[in-house]
């Protein structure tokens, strides 16, 4: 087994305020306490094995395995089988939802004939760099055996069969036999507070699957991809912290780009444009409640002097994020640095006002009200916007080198401006529509002077440029342009002149040195689902239905999807799994369906 399984090997285990991912070799990687942003327990995907892990798996190498969640929920069934064919049995892996602590359960139930399983955990707190102090607790048959493993302020209890000491890891091996079973069980507190209460496993797993399906049954996705529009909708409320009502972009931190190579980005905060446009998705699919829940967290994040935005925060709204690279870790396959925070906290980003007004607006028209705080936050913004959005920013893909005017962020102070010209005259809210309606016509105007190019038919990626970029096919999905202006339908002929590989979109051109970085990356999966919409909503339904049905073959056994995707090697690239694409997928299937009713 390679020491870094691919990223497609992963699957999700989440409760709504962290997530793991396991790999389809039972090695469980990633996991962050108590919350997304936290650091880490276990990092062997961007560490090794020294980073920390807790695998299980059967003593059998040649076992083979297949493994899919219980529909509509994030319970994963692994089944295992002998070499030689004469024993079965199953993993089934789940975090208890609605729970009073993060914990993860690991039960093992036999089959047929008999299985041996060996466990081997090693905890690493901090991104591996602390060794945590570990007793075994007191054995009972109540509780059963125990570890206890404390650093600083962190604690984890992992319970389940007699484990001994091996090089600062412990292991245990069992078998189970047919209708035998044996439960591990990870549970986490604060070092201070850690308690052994007993635990019903059956209630646990009952209570999860329920809680999971009752979410997803809400739904009405078209029957065209109506179970990856199902998983991904399922995805973007595993990324959703149930107690502050942030949505992260992704669980991972460091998964690379390219491998080898220095694109590699801490995404587990809350982006207000991912955030935004997860919540736009989600009111899509009747989620209203979300909507006001992630507004209740907007209100409090920014709360304060607009010209304190920033473009994203921590779970709880918090500011600093400061980007710290982990020199003790060796990255994904050799990706380096890893990074724990993010820079691009501090850009300046001018198209996070349109998504953010974009999506409540969708909100108000889905029949949420404005409460006091609301309306005068999003007034508030726009007169800062209205003071402020000549100035160049760093654009959608925060880019490292200098500010440009950016068309994509131009065309998004549009769409702020437009939103809030809509609520004064559909919603009867009180602001200064003559005014905001003179902005968004300048607006408008400069986009058309400079950020189309003529001569090739296209509107380019800044004005400084004529590069095209792959943001510009989301100019239609806000009503900058109809999808089949002939403007628009140039700008499709450029990026699939200029970005495609191997048929799908890069973001933009990187040798272009736009960005300050060096190397390259491969094909964004989101800017693929945008080109899938255009393409819809064009009349290419053959392509689209193509693009579409490609696209959803990335997702791994168990339907997710990372960031990128490397069409040479077939393998996802990354942060994973990642909030923007599955919501572009969302998107890409509800456009196929409109276009094509009798389809979807």
């Amino acid at each position: 087994m390679s020491e870094f399984p691919a990223i497609e090997e992963y699957a999700l285990l989440a409760d709504g305020r962290t997530a793991a991912l396991v790999s389809r070799g039972g090695s469980l990687d990633w996991l962050c306490l108590p919350r997304f942003d936290s650091p880490s327990v276990f990092a062997a995907i961007i560490g090794g094995p020294e980073a920390g892990h807790w695998t299980l798996r059967p003593t059998d190498d040649g076992a083979t395995s297949t493994r899919a969640y219980d529909r509509g929920t994030f319970v994963l069934r692994t089944r295992w089988r002998s070499a030689d064919g004469t024993a079965e049995a199953e993993v089934v892996e789940f975090m208890p939802i609605r729970h009073r602590g993060s914990a993860i359960v690991r039960r093992v139930r036999g089959i047929r004939g008999a299985l041996e399983f060996r466990e081997s955990v090693r905890f690493r707190f901090d991104y591996g760099s602390v060794v945590p102090w570990v007793r075994r607790l007191h054995d009972d048959d109540e509780h059963g055996h125990g570890l206890l493993a404390v650093a600083g302020p962190d604690s984890v209890v992992l319970r389940g069969p007699r484990r001994t000491a091996d090089d600062h890891a412990h292991v245990a091996e069992f078998t189970v036999a047919e209708g035998e079973h044996v439960d591990l069980r990870l549970s986490y507190a604060r070092s201070w507070r850690h308690s052994a209460h007993p635990v019903d496993v059956d209630a646990e797993l009952e209570a999860a699957g329920d809680g999971w399906r009752d979410w997803a049954e809400q739904a009405d996705p078209p029957a065209r991809f109506a179970e990856e529009v199902e998983r991904s909708l399922l995805v973007l409320r595993a990324l959703t912290h149930e107690d502050t009502g942030g949505i992260v972009a992704a669980v991972t931190t460091s998964l690379p780009e390219e491998i080898g190579g220095e694109r590699n980005w801490d995404y587990r905060f809350v982006w207000l444009r991912d955030a935004a446009l997860t919540v736009q998705v989600l009111v899509d699919h009747g989620y209203v409640d979300e909507a006001q829940v992630w507004r209740r967290w907007l209100l409090r994040a920014i709360a304060g002097d607009p010209a304190d935005l920033q473009i994203m925060y921590d779970v709880g709204g918090g500011r600093r994020l400061s980007e710290v690279e982990l020199p003790n870790l060796s990255g994904h396959r050799g990706s380096r640095p890893v990074r724990f925070g993010n820079a691009a906290s501090e850009q300046i980003q001018w198209d996070i006002f349109g998504e953010v007004m974009v999506a409540l607006d969708l909100a108000r028209e889905a029949g949420l009200e404005e409460s006091s705080f609301s309306w005068p936050l999003q007034r508030s913004l726009l007169e800062f916007l209205a003071e402020n959005w000549r100035q160049p920013d760093h654009g959608i893909w925060e880019i490292r080198g200098p500010e440009r005017a950016f068309t994509h962020s131009r065309v998004m102070v549009w769409a702020a401006f437009d939103r809030g010209i809509r609520a004064v005259e559909r919603h009867g809210l009180e602001g200064p529509a003559d005014r905001w309606r003179r902005i968004r016509d300048e607006v408008r105007e400069e986009v058309l002077a400079h950020g189309y190019d003529a001569g090739r038919n296209t509107f380019t990626q800044h004005y400084e440029t004529t590069e095209t970029d792959a943001a510009l096919l989301q100019l239609p999905q806000v009503g900058f342009v109809a999808p089949d202006d002939p403007r628009m339908l140039g700008t499709v002929a450029a990026i699939e002149q200029d970005l495609l590989r191997d048929g799908l979109p890069l973001r933009y051109r990187t040798e272009s040195g736009v960005d300050g970085l060096g190397g390259s990356e491969h094909p964004f999966l989101a800017c693929s689902f945008w080109l899938v919409e255009q393409y819809a909503a064009t009349g290419r339904l053959e392509e689209a239905e193509a693009l579409m049905s490609r696209l959803c073959s990335f997702a791994n056994d168990v339907g997710l999807l990372s960031e990128e995707y490397d069409v040479d090697a077939r393998t996802q690239m990354g942060n994973t799994p990642q909030a923007l694409t599955h919501l572009s997928l969302v998107r890409a299937a509800d456009a196929l369906a409109k276009a094509a009713p009798e389809a979807g």
